[in-house]
This record gives C-alpha cells, sequence and structure tokens, in this order.
C-alpha cells in the first residue's frame, strides 16, 4: 500500500486527494488512523500530492509577537463557548467585505463552506471535537480568492494544508484554534448510536457549552448537567485520538497562521470566567488587521500562564496504554461504555457518583 505520507500519520485534512489531477487518492479511516492511499495503476508521479501534505512539505511557522485576552460583546458572547473572538473576527471580516471559510454541521458531517453571510456564519461557532472533512474547501477558497479576500479558520494541520495548496496568499487570513487532538467520525457516530440516536437525522450537536463540558443533542445534553459523557471521558483524557495527533508538529508556541484562538484558562478575571474568555495570539501584521478594532474587551495576558493551561503551545497531547486499550476494545466490537470504564475506570465512576448524588439532591447542578 502506497500512502502519500508516512504510514498511519495522514492527519485527515484531504487536500492532497483535492490536489491530485488525476484523483487516485483514497483517504482511508479505521479509527485508529488515517492514511491517504494512492491507487498506483492511475497515479502519474506528479508529486503534487506530496507538495501539499502538511506533514511532508512543512509551512513556516512563527513565534506569536503579541499575546491577550479578552470577551466580545454580549449578543455575540452569549452564543460562543469561549469569549467570542472568532465570532467577533468573523463578523468584522464580512462586514469589511470578505469571505470567511470554516467547519459547521450539516446533514451528519462537520464539513467546510465558505461565505459573507452574517447568518450563515453563525454555524461556524462552537467547539468540536471530532475529525472534520474539508474536501471541497480548498478548490473554493482559491476561487473566491481572485475575487475577495478570504478567512480561512481551522485547526493548525488544516491551515498549514490550506497555505501549501493556495500559492496566491495575498489576500489569504488563517486562524489556527488551539488542539488537543482529533477522534475519527467513526467514534462519534458508534457512541451515539449506542445513545439511540442517528448522527445523519440530527439537527445540531454540540460537544460543550460555558459552563458545561458534554454532548448537546439538539439542544439537550446526552447527560446530566456537570456530569461528562463517556465521549467526553475519553476525548478529555485524551485517548480517542487518532495516531497523528500524538506527534502533531503544529502543536507548539511556533504557530502557522496569523492568530491562534483558545480559551483563556486560569484568567485572572474571575467575574467573566462564567461567561468565557478567549486566548488571542497573533503571529503576523494580517493578524494585527484582523484583530484592530473588533468589538471586544481586550486584556493584557501572562503568556507564561495561558502556556501552563494549553499543553498544545508546548506539546502534543501524550499517548499512554490506556489510550491503546480504548481502541482495542472498541475496534475489537465492544461497547463505548464498557471500552471506556475498561480504560478509564477512576474517570467512569466519579461520574457515576456525580448523578446518584443529583439524584439524591446532594449535588445541586
Amino acid at each position: 500500500m502506497k500512502t502519500v505520507c508516512d504510514l498511519n500519520l495522514c492527519n485527515g485534512c484531504m487536500a492532497c486527494a483535492e490536489k491530485c489531477p488525476k484523483k487516485c487518492i483514497s483517504i482511508i479511516d479505521n479509527i485508529k488512523n488515517f492514511n491517504a492511499v494512492i491507487d498506483e495503476s492511475i497515479c502519474i508521479n506528479c508529486k503534487l500530492c506530496q507538495r501539499t501534505c502538511p506533514n511532508i512539505t512543512k509551512v513556516k511557522k512563527l513565534k506569536p509577537t503579541e499575546w491577550m485576552q479578552g470577551w466580545a460583546e454580549k449578543d455575540i458572547r452569549v452564543n460562543s463557548t469561549s469569549g467570542g473572538a472568532a465570532a467577533s473576527i468573523i463578523k468584522k471580516f464580512i462586514m469589511e467585505g470578505g469571505y470567511v471559510a470554516s467547519c459547521l454541521f450539516r446533514d451528519g458531517n462537520f464539513v467546510f463552506d465558505i461565505t459573507n453571510d452574517l447568518t450563515m456564519a453563525k454555524k461556524f461557532a462552537g467547539s468540536k471535537y471530532v475529525k472534520s472533512n474539508p474536501s471541497g474547501i480548498y478548490n473554493k477558497i482559491q476561487e473566491r480568492l481572485k475575487t475577495d479576500k478570504v478567512l480561512f479558520i481551522g485547526l493548525p494541520c488544516q491551515v498549514a494544508a490550506v497555505k501549501n495548496y493556495i500559492k496566491n496568499q495575498d489576500h489569504l487570513y488563517t486562524v489556527d484554534l488551539i488542539c488537543h487532538g482529533t477522534p475519527s467520525i467513526k467514534l462519534l457516530e458508534k457512541y451515539l448510536e449506542e445513545k439511540g440516536y442517528n448522527i445523519s437525522n440530527l439537527e445540531d450537536i454540540k460537544f460543550r457549552n460555558k459552563l458545561d463540558m458534554g454532548l448537546f443533542i439538539n439542544g439537550k445534553k446526552v447527560e446530566k448537567p456537570r456530569v461528562l459523557d463517556d465521549y467526553l471521558c475519553t476525548f478529555l483524557n485524551s485517548v480517542n485520538y487518532t495516531d497523528n495527533c500524538y506527534s502533531c508538529q503544529y502543536a507548539s508556541l511556533d504557530r502557522v497562521s496569523d492568530i491562534t484562538l483558545g480559551d483563556s484558562w486560569g484568567s485572572e478575571y474571575v467575574e467573566e470566567k462564567n461567561n468565557g474568555i478567549s486566548l488571542i495570539l497573533c503571529q503576523t501584521e494580517k493578524g494585527k488587521e484582523l484583530i484592530k478594532g473588533i468589538n471586544m474587551s481586550i486584556k493584557d495576558v501572562d503568556l507564561n500562564n495561558a502556556i501552563k493551561k494549553n499543553h498544545q503551545l508546548i506539546h502534543p497531547s501524550v499517548k499512554t496504554n490506556k489510550r491503546d486499550m480504548f481502541l482495542t476494545r472498541i475496534i475489537s466490537g465492544k461497547s463505548y461504555t464498557y471500552s471506556t470504564f475498561i480504560s478509564l475506570p477512576k474517570v467512569v465512576i466519579k461520574q457515576i457518583i456525580k448523578k446518584l448524588l443529583i439524584k439524591l439532591h446532594l449535588l445541586k447542578y
């Protein structure tokens, strides 16, 4: 089997498949890892896939020149999982005549689209703790850049793929999101199926709100407030990511984008924490342009504290034997609940106790 990048280390950005002139590349998702597989009977050995792959063709990374924290105006912040920095940047960019490309949930899939419509752009809001599918977005961005400026918001590996794919970047602006790692969507589908949901039939799915981590299906939380579901247990404990995430070259303080966004965990603005506070790292002049004049309360931030609370600014998530325990059982056909309990018994028992205390009215929502 011939693959574009090293075996089992594909990040699933799909850029190589979209770039291939012979369409001879298939992205294979086997839950544990992704691979971009080449059909050698069709391949003309043009090497375009390798020149596009962010694992092979490295993208220049820059150290942040400015770092800050802040929160958006109330009407934007209330609909954001954090402080609303991404939504504020999107609003300003579109109002100034630009287009925005990012991820949204549609017809059971996490896909990318591009728009200059503020109403549609609201669908980009919210964290997505799963691998998304950027297929098709690269060509859309490339075409739009012929006449307009475009802002791309995605994970660092996806930003790198966009930069490798598109040569004329004069009017391209990029924002990357601090990333723990991402699981195959097959894991999310399996968990939801066990809970009685068909992902293809869902109107909306969210992975957290301001005060609570957990899956929200069509606005209703799968578990009780303050209780983590099994999917979030595995995600937050780094046991359900694909192989490439544990060796991610983009989990560092040097970034590939104009701006990096995340949560300002551990902020000293305690009174604002429950409403969400965004962390903003700015690397370029384009980044400064993006945040200039946005309607946000901007404050200084202690970079050392920000790094301490976001380890992905230093190193990738660490793979432990718990991850192998979990995925071995999943792949063998065991249920998500059983596989989570075997790999994370203390975490699961803690959630069971929480549910019991809530039921007994000994723990408030």
